[in-house]
């Protein structure tokens, strides 16, 4: 008889909102034990049972003391988080890699809008796809015969996303003071990130009419056009997986590559992220470098929206590491990037100079990206979402049963032992 293993689960941050509640219900009714760290009172608000809560109020100097012992005190065997770069998550991941426990790793969707990530270990630039090479994935798949749907170019969740995030930071800005202590891992206030929050909730309608303005003449135009998909200079994969230290930096970088090697007729297209909230000047940096590099007429900036109807169109896509750039690289476009990033595989990211490239971009592999786009659907990406109910529900459906699992997805699928994975039904 097979003999039962106690889980002790240790969770820290999670997406805005209710998930990680309604996951540590799930996992006690599998037979684990969770507790759950609470960093300020937004993280707390959404932590709906006192009695596993455990407050950390203590200068975050003191964290990598405290969180050893909670390790020990617990006699944890799974930390769980959403992401891995921010300073306490961090120190978490080394002190329980340390101890020889498992870390479960929750992120946005490599494969957006209906996936999310789950991986161990690490993300993003610390996941294990940075070493692993499309003829590995290729071996991995060689007894899978699941045909899988395209991705929808929409984010359904974005409304439920902006909702948890303002309500998250008001809660931490006016009920903050068992927490004190607390220093947010941005490199602003609390309350400057609820205002941000709260102005992009209050000029949706206004930004609406200026992206469908601005989509207009660019789809309208007649002229050819490459596509520059912008991120959150403040994300994580911009800060810690890339070269550059703000959007300026990069924006000057490429309208330098276009004016050096692009034909006179060709424009380029600046898309921002749907989540772009001013914080970083990207409109101004836009506008110094066009006339820096004599770009005049030649150059528009898009606020936010929906990436297909652009890419449709596109001659080539740049982007630092943005997770957008799947959408590239499935419709075959060229793709040209500047950070690390889980899809960086010779087969499909172009490796040309930047001139050269919107002289004459290279196209992908698109058979060698089809499989690699598969091996993801049949091992990290899970379907669902961590912010509307109906995504969260489709989430637990299949994520706890991964989360148990001895192996990590990777491994479960080379070792032929993964679990049935949800087909997802797309309606465009």
């Amino acid at each position: 008889m097979k003999r039962h293993v106690q889980r002790h689960f240790l969770m820290l941050q999670g997406p805005h909102g209710p998930f990680f509640h309604q996951l540590a219900g799930m996992l006690r009714a599998a037979g684990g034990s969770v507790w759950r760290v609470a960093f300020n009172k937004g993280d707390e608000n959404f932590w709906f049972d006192p009695g596993s809560r455990i407050r950390f109020t203590d200068p975050p100097e003191l964290w990598p003391e405290r969180i050893a012992e909670l390790l020990r005190e617990k006699a944890i065997t799974d930390l769980v988080l959403y992401g891995d770069t921010r300073p306490i998550h961090a120190e978490a991941v080394a002190a329980a890699q340390a101890a020889g426990i498992t870390v479960h790793v929750f992120e946005e969707g490599y494969l957006r809008p209906y996936w999310v990530t789950y991986e161990r270990g690490g993300s993003n630039g610390h996941s294990r796809l940075m070493e692993m090479s499309v003829a590995e994935m290729r071996a991995a798949l060689e007894h899978s015969e699941i045909d899988w749907p395209d991705a929808p170019p929409q984010w359904g969740e974005m409304r439920h996303h902006v909702f948890y995030g303002a309500l998250y930071h008001f809660f931490v800005m006016v009920r903050n003071a068992p927490y004190r202590n607390f220093r947010p891992h941005r490199n602003i206030t609390v309350f400057q990130e609820f205002r941000l929050h709260l102005r992009r909730l209050l000029l949706t309608p206004l930004f609406m009419a200026e992206r469908a303005a601005a989509t207009a003449r660019v789809r309208r135009g007649g002229f050819p056009y490459h596509l520059v998909l912008l991120q959150l200079e403040h994300d994580a994969s911009f800060r810690m997986h890339s070269p550059f230290t703000s959007q300026t930096e990069f924006i000057d970088m490429v309208m330098a590559g276009f004016a050096r090697g692009a034909p006179a007729h060709h424009h380029l297209v600046f898309k921002a992220h749907p989540l772009e909230d001013g914080r970083a000047p990207v409109t101004t940096a836009i506008r110094a470098a066009t006339l820096t590099h004599g770009l005049t007429g030649r150059v528009h900036f898009v606020r936010g929206g929906k990436l297909a109807g652009l890419l449709a169109q596109a001659r080539s896509a740049v982007t630092v590491n943005s997770t957008a750039a799947q959408q590239v690289l499935w419709r075959g476009l060229p793709l040209r990037i500047f950070g690390r990033a889980v899809y960086d595989k010779p087969e499909f990211v172009s490796p040309q100079e930047l001139g050269d490239f919107f002289a004459a971009p290279s196209r992908p592999d698109s058979r060698a990206y089809r499989d690699y786009r598969h091996f993801l659907l049949e091992t990290s990406q899970v379907p669902g979402g961590f912010y509307a109910e109906r995504g969260r529900r489709r989430l637990l459906r299949q994520v706890v049963d991964m989360m148990l699992a001895p192996d990590d997805p990777y491994d479960a699928l080379v070792a032929g032992k993964a679990a049935p994975r949800q087909q997802l039904r797309v309606v465009n």
